[in-house]
């Protein structure tokens, strides 16, 4: 009886350390949550809502983690989930104050004019498409970590961002306009293109 006991009270601290960390964890990365809810719902109080929902779900289904480790990518991928659920219930119309700069680039005007043409191009991605973009080049996600976030094989992740950035190419180059956004997104493109090769040296 008193082994059963601890046994409840061990699972109940683990799950008091589980919520424990889960709350950290979102506090210090709230901002990250909000700009790619954004990306998706293009709305302040729709991304509000939708990372309410995310952290709601994250904290009723805390106990399944196993292993904390897999924190971020966990979270992420609810995340993502309650984004694409948004999407396919409304459609929403896209707020160009608000757009995200990829990491690395300033705010000047004329970045953040290719930041929008680089952004209605990515919004014009199949969603298993330009959540991989979003998330590599916007949250600067390993490809490792996308893949448990998308629930994908690595392969699966490899081959949709090499398309996602070939049509995003295509689009971009369509255009006279070349920002440093455009650039950026290329050459970190280009680089993923070098590290492959250079694995199967």
């Amino acid at each position: 009886m008193a082994a059963r006991e601890k046994d409840g009270e061990n699972i109940l601290q683990k799950n008091q350390d589980q919520e424990a960390r889960l709350v950290g964890y979102i506090k210090e990365n709230q901002d990250k949550f909000y700009r790619l809810a954004y990306s998706y719902v293009k709305n302040q109080e729709d991304a509000l809502d939708v990372i309410q929902d995310a952290i709601i779900r994250a904290m009723e289904k805390i106990h399944t983690l196993k292993n904390p480790e897999y924190l971020k990518t966990w979270f992420y991928r609810i995340l993502v989930n309650e984004c694409l659920n948004h999407i396919r219930k409304a459609k929403s119309i896209l707020y160009t104050d608000q757009i995200p700069v990829l990491e690395g680039e300033t705010n000047t005007f004329g970045e953040r004019e290719a930041a929008i043409d680089l952004y209605h191009a990515i919004d014009k991605l199949e969603p298993n498409l330009k959540t991989i973009v979003m998330l590599r080049f916007y949250e600067d996600m390993k490809l490792e970590e996308i893949s448990k976030v998308t629930s994908c094989h690595l392969s699966t992740v490899k081959a949709r961002l090499y398309k996602a950035l070939s049509i995003l190419r295509v689009d971009i180059e369509g255009d006279p306009v070349y920002g440093t956004q455009n650039s950026l997104i290329r050459r970190k493109g280009e680089k993923e293109h070098e590290k492959e090769a250079t694995k199967s040296i």
